[in-house]
């Protein structure tokens, strides 16, 4: 095995219309001392057939077939097959840029084990990508360029998974693609961040991300909103709780609901406030909304914000700083 060497792993399924593209932009990296283990997840279109030629024309790539099914288990199997001392993870519809590999295998031999090289990202679309879209783009791009990926980690998965690297012995000590829990991406960030790997700042554009109606984070249940929140708790709960503090929960929507409920099945304790003059005083699922005030009377609190609003989220920031509370120390904005 050579010391360089970076194992490239990547499931498809049906990707016909834009494997070709990704497996040129893989095939014309600059760094060329990489291993693409690919494996398909059943297609029925031509996705294999694309790949098997290509595979047969350069023998780094190393095509295979899910023995089991889902990307859990593609990312799994592929995995067991890689070789590399170095790991990373690739979309087969999305597109590398040329210098990637060679961004990223030089961050992580400067700064060592114990490192993460996450790149920057670029949304694209055949008829313009959303504003949704748009403003993660921005917000991870901005987190990236830093290397503060995990300060707002209960929002939204920090770390975009078709582009990051890692040594191979911190990929197995965060227990790789073991978990059978989905959305699979965001929990392998939460692992990052429970063995404080740490993420590398990096200001330079690495992968082009598609989106379309069809990609699988649109449109699989296991992508659904209610995954997020779930696993946004029990990591919560595992890593950054503290039962010596009264902890809050601020907000009372779907989301402040639904992480009510979820605080509850766990006979988590909490107080519950909110601004809505309509729910202030009233009882939800047992328990007694507060103003936002409320906050004022507990001594040494941490927070649970919901609320998706952003210029509420900017006044909800100053009252806690007035307040001396410390983001991702004392408050967790779950938006």
């Amino acid at each position: 095995m050579c010391e360089t060497q970076i194992s490239i792993v990547t499931p498809f399924k049906n990707t016909e219309s834009f494997i070709s593209e990704c497996l040129r932009s893989i095939v014309n990296q600059t760094h060329t001392n990489w291993e693409l283990v690919i494996v398909d997840d059943g297609s029925d279109d031509n996705s294999f057939k694309i790949v098997s030629e290509f595979a047969a024309k350069d023998k780094r790539i190393k095509l295979y077939e899910n023995p089991g099914s889902g990307i859990i288990d593609a990312l799994q199997f592929a995995f067991l097959k890689s070789s590399g001392n170095y790991i990373t993870r690739m979309d087969s519809d999305d597109i590398m840029t040329p210098n990637r590999l060679k961004v990223m295998i030089s961050s992580l031999k400067e700064y060592g084990k114990g490192h993460l090289t996450v790149g920057q990202v670029k949304y694209f679309r055949k008829d313009g990508i959303s504003d949704g879209y748009a403003k993660y783009e921005i917000w991870l791009n901005n987190l990236t360029a830093k290397g503060s990926n995990y300060s707002e980690i209960y929002k939204e998965c920090v770390i975009p998974s078709p582009c990051w690297m890692v040594h191979r012995d911190d990929f197995i000590a965060c227990d790789g693609f073991n978990p059978n829990t989905y959305p699979e991406d965001y929990d392998l960030a939460f692992r990052f961040y429970k063995y404080n790997i740490k993420c590398i700042p990096c200001n330079e554009t690495l992968h082009l991300w598609r989106d379309y109606s069809t990609r699988t984070s649109r449109t699989h249940q296991n992508y659904a909103e209610n995954h997020f929140l779930e696993l946004k708790v029990n990591y919560f709960l595992e890593l950054d709780y503290n039962a010596s503090k009264p902890l809050v929960l601020w907000g009372a929507g779907k989301k402040g609901k639904t992480v009510a409920r979820l605080l509850q099945t766990q006979n988590i304790p909490f107080y519950w406030i909110c601004d809505n003059p309509k729910k202030i005083g009233k009882d939800i699922y047992d328990n007694t909304l507060q103003a936002t005030n409320y906050l004022e009377t507990l001594r040494n609190p941490h927070c649970i914000i919901t609320v998706a609003n952003k210029k509420e989220q900017k006044n909800i920031k100053k009252y806690l700083s007035d307040l001396a509370l410390k983001s991702a120390v004392d408050y967790f904005f779950y938006c």
